[in-house]
């Protein structure tokens, strides 16, 4: 297994930034049963994490794309990793709206990006990539071009994997569903018998039910 993906999801059920609940799931803003839920914001609270994902996040933008000129954040979740990426880099930085304010300019995109900037974009997690993706298209409407995408954490839904592979936007993460899965299990946060469920509710999160 990958290290870092391995080191990154210990740290994040450490500090129950990951919650896995089988036999009691989670509902999700989509409306999705889930025996899964994520909330990598957490990390913002605990400065020698914090500081990890920073750096982290910054070695894979170096690693994968170093031609990096600016980066973007996906509000909210990112907005503040996002920062602090750019500030370690010394880049300028944005960060993408859900949707245009209602007021004001009604930017969509909040910060300056000249035409023809190589921006990363910097996520904190993915799920069906479909808002991920609303700020890719964002900023390449807004006649810049994205290299590339860094996340705390990735789901790797089928669904994302076919979304990033259309929009031919290369996305690199700390850590994924596989890993934390594999951590969970090896340091007895669940058992065995939860694997399966996990497992089955991957294959069609939105349709899934628990069973009882």
């Amino acid at each position: 297994m990958d290290k870092l993906k391995k080191e990154f999801a210990s740290k994040l059920l450490k500090v129950k930034a990951i919650k896995l609940q089988p036999n009691n799931p989670f509902t999700w803003a989509s409306g999705w049963s889930s025996p899964f839920y994520c909330d990598n914001r957490k990390t913002l609270s605990y400065p020698v994490l914090r500081n990890y994902v920073k750096l982290e996040l910054v070695h894979k933008i170096l690693e994968h794309f170093p031609d990096v000129e600016a980066i973007a954040g996906v509000a909210t979740g990112a907005i503040a990793q996002g920062a602090l990426v750019a500030d370690a880099l010394n880049l300028p930085f944005v960060y993408v709206r859900s949707k245009p304010k209602d007021h004001g300019l009604e930017n969509l995109i909040e910060g300056e990006l000249k035409p023809n900037m190589k921006v990363v974009v910097v996520e904190d997690l993915v799920s069906t990539g479909g808002s991920s993706l609303k700020a890719v298209d964002a900023i390449r409407r807004n006649a810049c071009e994205v290299i590339g995408m860094v996340a705390s954490y990735t789901y790797g839904f089928p669904v994302a994997e076919a979304a990033f592979k259309k929009a031919d936007v290369k996305l690199v993460t700390l850590t994924d569903y596989e890993h934390v899965v594999a951590e969970a299990l090896s340091t007895g946060y669940i058992a065995e018998s939860d694997i399966d469920v996990l497992h089955e509710w991957r294959k069609d999160p939105a349709n899934w039910k628990k069973e009882f």
